[in-house]
């Protein structure tokens, strides 16, 4: 027996997964275009003052948002985490 109502809401997690998925591609796109700056120009592959900032700032809205601030500051550091891999990645190829 199918339940519509379970149906729609699985169909708008669909959509909105595919969409997280494209904004961390996009994401990383522009945060490669960054590594290669970095390299170029010798700057660090981290930048802990900007990330701090950006964690501050983020819990900030997450809260706003309802999302649960720990839960989003795991998430982005997660994701910052690998972006700075990326960098190292990125600086030790040239």
């Amino acid at each position: 027996m199918a339940d519509d109502q379970l149906e729609r809401f699985r169909s708008s997690i669909d959509n909105i997964d595919a969409a997280l998925i494209l904004m961390l591609a996009e994401r990383f796109r522009i945060t490669k275009e960054v590594g290669l700056y970095k390299a170029e120009v010798g700057l660090a592959p981290a930048d802990p003052e900007r990330e701090a900032r950006q964690l501050a700032r983020l819990r900030g809205l997450a809260s706003e948002a309802n999302l649960d601030p720990e839960f989003s500051e795991k998430f982005l550091r997660f994701v910052i985490a690998e972006v700075i891999h990326h960098h190292e990645r990125i600086a030790e190829a040239t």
